[in-house]
């Protein structure tokens, strides 16, 4: 039986390569976000009998459930919710920053995940399905700017182990994913600046989106009765800062 799995901002990064990666391996994919040019791209390279799009802003309510009750025959029963779509904005300590960038952080990494979550549980948990959320190495160490993006994320990974816990015995699987540094868009998003965007992978080799899409499969594909509740993943060349210490004169 083919399974289906959702996957929110597959229009570049991780949520793209997954929807590759799952579509290779037999899958039909939901691919949501918000470029419907890129989501246009994706369905001719893949087919639209395995692919199914979804433009969408997952911040937008209306606009998802439109998008979600209009799923054609083969689409509809979802296996798998894939929580990628997700932020970080600004660069600068918290004394600095936008409030606005903070707000729009809360609204897509916690408020729109958490709201497609809850409409899709009880589907998920009648066909005892998956849900893998895609949380971050900020959720757990902290780094200069990373303020409400790294709260945001932590949010993330503990709902996702609170899931586990409210979803005991329905056989729905959760999973928190966690990776370190990856070259996708999303630090030039970050940044605003293509030239700090490519200073930041440069001279080592970070994680890609194919590495994370892989590991996405393999969770997603290990026998029913194995739940890999959090799982972090850095670029070798990554590792653990030191703590600070502001010294006066």
């Amino acid at each position: 039986m083919t399974k289906t799995a959702l996957i929110t901002g597959a229009t570049s990064g991780i949520g793209e390569a997954s929807a590759r990666a799952f579509v290779s391996a037999g899958w039909h994919v939901i691919a949501t976000g918000r470029r419907a040019e890129r989501l246009a791209a994706l369905q001719s390279e893949l087919g639209a009998d395995k692919l199914h799009t979804a433009c969408f802003d997952v911040c937008d309510e209306p606009a998802r459930d439109k998008a979600l009750d209009a799923l054609p025959d083969g689409f509809r029963d979802i296996d798998l919710l894939i929580n990628n779509a997700g932020l970080a904005l600004g660069t600068k300590p918290a004394q600095q920053a936008d409030l606005a960038q903070w707000r729009r952080m809360i609204d897509t990494n916690v408020t729109a995940l958490v709201s497609l979550t809850h409409k899709l549980l009880p589907a998920l948990i009648a066909r005892k399905g998956a849900i893998i959320n895609i949380s971050s190495v900020a959720a757990t160490y902290a780094y200069t700017g990373g303020n409400v993006y790294g709260g945001s994320k932590a949010f993330v990974s503990q709902f996702s182990r609170n899931l586990r816990s409210d979803l005991h015995g329905t056989g729905v699987r959760v999973t928190s994913i966690e990776p370190g540094m990856i070259a996708t868009e999303f630090w030039l998003v970050r940044s605003g600046d293509p030239a700090a965007s490519d200073a930041q992978y440069r001279g080592y080799k970070p994680l890609t989106g194919d590495d994370i899409a892989a590991t996405l499969l393999w969770v997603a594909t290990l026998p029913e009765h194995v739940n890999i509740n959090r799982l972090e993943l850095m670029p070798v060349a990554q590792s653990l800062a030191g703590m600070q210490i502001a010294r006066e004169g």
